[in-house]
């Protein structure tokens, strides 16, 4: 029922039932009204029983009803009902208006009228809203985004703001009215709340307090033409020349059907796009667009979406990241178990790639090794690594046919933690001496690998079976199975390359791994695993149970110029040292932030076996834009071994370098480098309809209302009746409303009329 014909009928508003109590004030004994009044129905019933003539059973109960209900009617009156009220005393309390300052306050979404222009009308010092409080309470007025202070005038405000925080708000105006008698506080804001702040512990604060909130939704729940860049997920860091796939989502509204392009920056020029088309609906699209990292340092990509026509918010379409492109030589460690042309071919792919060392460590005899591309004389002199420092100075480590016996326990267990605990790329290649054939089962090598191995197989007998090679949905997007220019080329060159061999029965994955390559053949029972993946620790492990993929470079049906074999060795090698961390690793929340942000710092410190350090002394040399460097050291954190917090506050705009450095005593431990860019946050455009489920929950928990600003004007007397604070009890009579009058006039009538339609009268 519309509020208007409810109080008609009922005299007062709604919220006047909800928060008033109804009593009968009874001018005689209650016990002598009741039995009067049973008296009088008595015998109106005993009348209308026993009359005669034409009237039938139905008419004499209808007719018997119908007085009975308005003799009801009357006996509500004659017990005089009255609402019992509690309203807060005028000029005795008072309210917060906490107005929304922020930038998303300026968008115009109402037509060209924008959400500021209408907060500034609808509390204009002069308007009626404001003039009905003013009457009532005495009132404090709050502007917030980023911090929160106090104005005299919603004048003053100038909607720029980067950051929505409303819990700060609340936490901020509470405490300060909390000397005063205080009726509640009134939220005005589109509730586009982007920070990391919990507003359930503001809420539960307020209502052990009493103190209600009043959310005052501005602007739309839904935009009609829209576009938002709504995600994006990049690599911190990366090396220099890899081909690098970025996912994203793209959200949309009022252009379904249309195709738009997804453009990648770097420095201003073009690196990569990805034409989208826009389903119908308004479902998010998740897209994946490919670039390579050319350029060395720490490197701002944009990714944008050009201004469509009729676009309701601009600033939405374009989101930037951060990423780190070192130009470092990565050793990986391989070591193969027997004579293989995998090896040569493998190294042959990535001669002339100058941030890759392939170390090759190849078994010839028993305990004789030869060794390639090794640093020093001394490196692997006798064979593969036997302590944690050896073999962790490495990012990377593959293991080729060489069986599980060949290694002690305490190198198997190292192997696992190269992955686990030091963060290292772990790959394991096909073979006579491989996976469950090598014995790898029930070894802790097994635990890091993506795939489950046959404990059963004893070896006995060889298994080798040709594989046909097929992408796998996960495959088909997969950067590293990228072997042509675009999508739709790399899948069809992986149609067409030739077969290959296994000498390892592997086909299941294990919970949580992905496969981007299977196999199928005649002698295949089960489609085989050809490549997968999985995260284990702080790094990853990759196993290839195939023994020939050279094949792709030296079959006949190949050409000369392909550079298949090339182009997925390289990226494969790529991905296996991608993201391992060094031993002191910096991270921030964020690689983006705005001026006056404190920005926290968290180190992961180890020693050179990459053995948490909880003693170290560790410090952050933040180097500004302009050149100025602080100093500011990081304390431990105590329940975290070796991981140490701190915070800096940004004061310049431009990217800043941190660097972490960790040492005991006077011995120095290791370094590590982070940055961060300091610009104007955009953060404010995304998601920046009216969130109207945020403003209710906080109105509801709080024991407040819900507004609009087309519902504002009854805020003054919603306040006045369910604020808190110094309160008069008022009495409001409820005898005289019109539907009492309504009711008895219509009960009569009814009568009149029944006997009338059945010629009784």
């Amino acid at each position: 029922m519309p509020e208007s014909i409810f109080t008609f009928l009922f005299k007062y508003r709604p919220i006047i039932f909800e928060e008033g109590r109804l009593v009968f004030e009874v001018p005689l004994p209650a016990l002598a009204l009741a039995l009067g009044a049973g008296l009088v129905a008595a015998v109106a019933a005993i009348t209308y029983v026993r009359v005669g003539g034409k009237a039938s059973p139905r008419d004499r109960a209808v007719l018997a009803g119908l007085r009975l209900a308005a003799l009801a009617v009357l006996l509500f009156c004659l017990f005089r009902p009255t609402l019992i009220l509690s309203t807060v005393v005028p000029q005795q309390n008072y309210v917060g208006v906490l107005i929304d300052d922020s930038r998303s306050m300026r968008i115009a979404d109402r037509g060209d009228i924008t959400r500021s222009a209408t907060v500034q009308q609808a509390f204009a010092t002069d308007g009626a809203v404001v003039r009905g409080l003013a009457d009532r309470f005495q009132l404090r007025w709050f502007g917030f985004s980023n911090t929160t202070s106090r104005i005299q005038d919603p004048a003053e405000l100038a909607y720029s703001g980067t950051s929505t925080r409303i819990a700060p708000a609340l936490n901020r105006a509470r405490e300060e009215l909390a000397p005063v008698p205080l009726s509640g506080l009134i939220v005005v804001s589109d509730g586009a709340d982007n920070a990391a702040d919990a507003v359930s512990e503001s809420l539960l604060s307020l209502q052990a307090a009493g103190v209600p909130v009043y959310t005052v939704g501005i602007g739309r729940e839904q935009f009609d033409r829209d576009i938002e860049l709504s995600r994006v997920a990049t690599p911190r860091q990366a090396l220099r020349g890899a081909s690098l796939v970025v996912d994203l989502v793209v959200a949309h509204a009022g252009y379904g059907g249309r195709t738009v392009n997804v453009l990648v920056e770097d420095g201003g020029r073009i690196v990569g796009s990805q034409e989208v088309q826009l389903p119908d609906g308004a479902e998010p699209v998740p897209v994946r667009v490919h670039f390579t990292a050319e350029t060395a340092g720490p490197r701002q990509f944009r990714f944008r979406i050009p201004a469509q026509d009729g676009e309701l918010v601009l600033e939405n379409n374009e989101q930037a990241a951060l990423i780190d492109v070192v130009d470092d030589r990565e050793k990986i460690l391989y070591f193969e178990g027997e004579p293989r042309h995998e090896v040569a071919f493998m190294r042959r792919s990535i001669a002339e790639d100058k941030n890759l060392q392939l170390v090759v460590l190849q078994r010839t005899a028993e305990n004789k090794y030869m060794r390639l591309d090794v640093d020093s004389a001394e490196e692997l002199l006798g064979g593969f690594p036997k302590t944690r420092e050896e073999l962790f100075r490495y990012r990377g480590l593959i293991l080729g046919s060489v069986e599980a016996s060949h290694f002690t326990h305490e190198q198997l267990r190292m192997i696992a933690d190269f992955v686990g605990e030091r963060g290292g790329g772990l790959l394991l290649l096909g073979g006579r001496h491989s996976f469950a054939e090598g014995g790898w089962a029930g070894t802790p090598v097994e635990d890091v690998l993506p795939v489950e191995l046959d404990a059963s197989y004893n070896g006995d007998t060889l298994y080798a079976a040709p594989v046909r090679v097929e992408l796998t949905r996960a495959g088909r997007s997969h950067f590293v199975t990228r072997v042509a220019g675009t999508d739709a080329d790399s899948e069809e060159r992986w149609s067409t390359l030739p077969e290959l061999t296994t000498l390892n029965r592997v086909s299941r994955l294990k919970p949580g791994a992905t496969a981007l390559l299977m196999g199928s053949g005649s002698d295949v029972p089960d489609d085989q695993i050809v490549l997968a993946h999985q995260r284990f620790g702080r790094g990853q492990s990759l196993v290839l149970p195939v023994w020939d993929t050279w094949l792709w470079q030296m079959h006949a049906d190949i050409p000369l110029e392909d550079m298949t074999h090339e182009t997925f060795w390289r990226q494969m090698l790529r991905w296996l040292v991608s993201n391992v961390p060094g031993q002191v690793t910096v991270s921030t929340p964020s690689d983006i932030a705005s001026p006056g942000e404190a920005i926290r710092l968290t180190a992961e410190v180890g020693d050179e076996a990459y053995l948490r350090v909880n003693s170290a002394d560790v410090t952050a040399r933040i180097t500004s834009p302009s050149g100025a460097t602080i100093e500011t050291p990081l304390d431990w954190s105590v329940d975290r071994d070796g991981e140490y917090h701190g915070t800096f506050t940004p004061d310049e705009l431009g990217l800043y370098a941190v660097e972490v450095i960790a040492s005991a005593g006077e011995q120095p431990l290791a370094s590590g480098v982070t940055y961060v860019d300091v610009a104007e946050s955009r953060s404010e455009y995304f998601g920046s309809q009216m969130r109207r489920p945020l403003l209710e929950r906080i109105a509801e928990e709080t024991g407040g209302r819900f507004y609009t600003p087309e519902t504002l004007a009854s805020l003054p007397e919603d306040l006045t009746v369910t604020g808190r604070g110094a309160t008069v009890i008022e009495e409001l009579d409820l005898w005289d409303m019109p539907i009492v009058l309504l009711l008895l006039v219509g009960l009569v009538a009814g009568e009149w009329g029944w006997r009338r339609r059945r010629g009784l009268a």
